[in-house]
């Protein structure tokens, strides 16, 4: 070999002081974001971002389910342009996601929701603040973008309308009411590492110290961790803001409440947590723009229908015109291309995010890898993405338009070839959902395969 040749070989990357770019270099997905943060942060917050309700059922069938679509590729078609833009409760998106809400987000890191806004900023697309936000909903507005507030009904409805006041005043656009969390599911993780907020300085977590000193470094450095949005209230009940929060969920919340809240809400109003055909339709007579249907990344009701699974049948039973968001289970930009084919307006991304931010690196970094992903998947597939959400919406309300997604159900482990099938109607799919309301064929499982145009 000649030298020049050799010289081609010998390139060495030049190494990375910064732990930011060191840690970025070597994280080309959200599964190597994931693992990163898992260096990150200590056992309690690990099991907090991961952990589920009572034994897990529903947090590994929600990824599971992901698992068991296939693309199926049209080739030879001209994907030099492939736009990812769509329209989300009226305003365009520049992805088919949004991010959604998440509690105790300066627990993650020290920048907390305000990295989150100013990623979702700087993507153009929708972020969506929680009320057990750790900062205030009027400092998130400062940072600006596509702005979503998410809800809780709480004991306290003075509090509640307090809380709708100040968003809209603060110019978010979009309210998301939460509605499955009534009763708070039995988080095992939690209570086994201890889990507290803010974290207390235990023999234990002394100890860990020592294992995670950049975490805790920089929790000790902030600002204490509180809910930020209810601080106010709790002070003047005399309580902790822990107290004071777990207090506030009310298991008397009714469709009268979503009433309320919509003569109080001016701008789209999203119900998360309903997944149930007779609950959407519900949702829509009650004057509700758009439904996120969501076990609450398995965190609630253990095994709960997967949201992903319940979609097919919940758009067809709904129409094609009522906005259908979905989340639960997505890490992978394929996954959001099934949702689409399967009827979804748009997804709703929790845990990727974090990882970013546990990862120290920006949660920016987690939503290009959600986006490449995407754009890569239906470049591949032969389509522009509308076309996923658009023919899939046209075989499940049964229209007569040619379907360009068609749709092929097997057994789980059984073959193509003997169980492969097309469908381009809600009638033919009718047998295919039928696992989808029955529980035995539920448990059994029902697989689809996607194509693209």
């Amino acid at each position: 070999m000649r030298a020049a040749e050799l010289k081609e070989l010998l390139q060495f990357r030049r190494p990375q002081l910064r732990r930011t770019e060191r840690v970025l270099a070597n994280c080309v997905t959200v599964d190597d974001l994931h693992r990163a943060a898992m260096r990150y942060w200590p056992r309690g917050v690990r099991g907090y971002v991961d952990g589920g309700a009572d034994g897990e059922v529903s947090l590994t069938r929600n990824r599971a389910a992901f698992q068991d679509f296939d693309l199926v590729p049209t080739v030879l078609r001209d994907v030099t342009t492939v736009d990812t833009s769509t329209t989300l409760l009226g305003r365009t998106s520049p992805m088919p996601f949004a991010l959604g809400p998440t509690g105790y987000t300066r627990m993650m890191h020290p920048d907390g929701e305000w990295a989150v806004a100013k990623a979702a900023l700087a993507t153009g697309i929708p972020y969506t603040l929680s009320t057990m936000g750790t900062v205030s909903l009027e400092d998130v507005a400062t940072v600006g973008g596509d702005l979503w507030f998410q809800l809780y009904i709480w004991r306290d409805r003075d509090l509640m309308r307090e809380l709708i006041s100040r968003a809209a005043s603060a110019g978010y656009r979009c309210l998301m009411v939460t509605v499955d969390t009534v009763v708070s599911g039995l988080r095992v993780r939690d209570h086994h590492n201890g889990f507290t907020l803010p974290p207390r300085l235990s023999p234990a977590a002394v100890a860990d110290m020592a294992l995670h000193p950049a975490w805790w470094a920089g929790l000790l450095a902030g600002p204490g961790i509180t809910f930020a949005n209810v601080e106010r209230s709790a002070g003047a009940a005399g309580e902790t803001v822990m107290a004071f929060a777990a207090r506030q969920f009310d298991p008397s919340v009714t469709w009268d409440d979503i009433a309320e809240v919509r003569t109080r809400w001016p701008g789209p109003l999203l119900l998360k947590g309903a997944f149930s055909p007779a609950d959407v339709r519900r949702a829509r007579e009650c004057g509700v723009d758009a439904v996120a249907l969501s076990n609450h990344g398995g965190r609630q009701l253990d095994q709960a229908w997967t949201p992903i699974r319940a979609l097919p049948e919940i758009r067809g039973a709904i129409g094609a015109d009522f906005p259908l968001f979905v989340d639960s289970g997505i890490r992978r930009g394929t996954d959001i291309a099934i949702a689409l084919a399967l009827g979804a307006t748009g997804c709703l991304i929790g845990r990727p995010y974090l990882y970013g931010l546990g990862a120290a690196v920006h949660p920016r970094d987690a939503i290009a890898r959600r986006d490449n992903g995407f754009r890569a998947a239906a470049a591949r597939c032969g389509t522009r993405p509308q076309i996923f959400w658009s023919d899939a919406v046209r075989n499940l309300t049964g229209s007569a338009a040619p379907p360009r997604c068609a749709y092929r159900s097997y057994p789980s482990g059984a073959s193509r070839l003997d169980h492969g099938r097309r469908i381009g109607s809600a009638a033919a799919l009718q047998p295919f959902c039928r696992g989808h309301g029955d529980r035995a064929d539920r448990e059994a499982g029902a697989n689809y395969v996607i194509s693209g145009a």
